[in-house]
């Protein structure tokens, strides 16, 4: 196979793209980097220096493409399938973009924000700067909260890039801001998202690895 998927099965940023690759059913070859392992990361740094999963791999085009919504363009225009993550029509395709920055920026990072923290060493941690991400993280979610009201998928009837973004970003938000009673829209198209085969897929790819996710 020609294309190589270098990520983590517990990064939600790797569930993007495999969101996307498994809603097309497209072959691909995964290969797990460990970042934890000299080796592994010495070769991923090799291939991105930046070192930031995924990254994806074509050796029959010799390209390399990281970040997760250049990879899911790259998809759409290179091995299209059934499923076109981006609209053509130029503003439905702005709207889509727009959602996929908010769940990546506004939700998602703060997200991570607050995970990260919780794995930092005693005298480490950022208790201004989680405080931060939680309020960033609350505005997020009731501008999301309005916004899908109504919708069946993030941008309504179709499934685009903006639920591959939705699908890891409201699971991991979920894990550290519960959804149930504050966002009952937000976690009703959670569920919604979680029954889809490709995120089922993904999340029992993940199972294995959820108990290195830091709770509390």
């Amino acid at each position: 196979m020609s294309l190589i998927l270098h990520y983590h099965p517990l990064s939600s940023f790797c569930w993007k793209v495999l969101i996307a690759l498994y809603e097309n059913d497209t072959a691909f070859t995964p290969n797990i980097v460990d970042l934890g392992d000299p080796e592994s990361r010495g070769l991923f740094a090799a291939l991105w220096p930046v070192a930031k999963m995924p990254v994806l791999e074509d050796k029959a085009r010799g390209s390399v493409v990281p970040e997760t919504s250049v990879i899911i363009d790259y998809l759409d225009l290179h091995h299209p399938g059934p499923v076109r993550f981006v609209p053509g029509d130029p503003d439905r395709a702005r709207a889509v973009r727009l959602w996929d920055r908010i769940y990546d920026n506004y939700v998602q990072a703060p997200m991570q924000k607050i995970v990260i923290d919780r794995i930092r060493p005693e005298g480490q941690r950022d208790p201004f700067g989680v405080d931060e991400a939680r309020k960033l993280l609350t505005t997020a979610m009731a501008i999301v909260e309005r916004e899908i009201a109504g919708r069946t998928w993030a941008m309504g009837d179709d499934f685009t890039l903006a639920d591959c973004a939705a699908a890891p970003a409201l699971f991991y938000a979920d894990k550290v801001m519960p959804l149930a009673g504050a966002y009952p829209e937000a976690l009703a198209l959670l569920k919604r998202l979680k029954a889809r085969p490709s995120f089922s897929r993904v999340l029992d790819e993940a199972e294995p690895y959820f108990q290195y996710f830091p709770g509390g």
